[in-house]
């Protein structure tokens, strides 16, 4: 899996989304989007740091990652 790091997502056109799972704020903070370029990427950064670091998947990446995560495959709670 390809992973770019940025160091600014300031420059990276994205339309971000707050995961639904960070609640209000409590410490978790994911938010990910499409990246708006045309390059069918997606986006990813810890919201509390919005001018941190940006991990860049390519689509085929992320949709693999959201297929494992709708399975359940990430559960480790049992």
């Amino acid at each position: 899996m390809a992973i770019t790091d940025l160091p600014d997502s300031s420059d990276l056109p994205v339309a971000w989304h707050v995961s639904t799972r960070s609640g209000n704020g409590g410490g978790n903070c994911v938010e990910a989007g499409p990246v708006l370029d045309g390059s069918a990427r997606y986006a990813v950064r810890d919201s509390k740091d919005r001018t941190g670091p940006t991990l860049v998947y390519p689509a085929t990446a992320w949709a693999a990652f959201l297929t494992d995560l709708h399975t359940g495959r990430f559960d480790f709670s049992a």
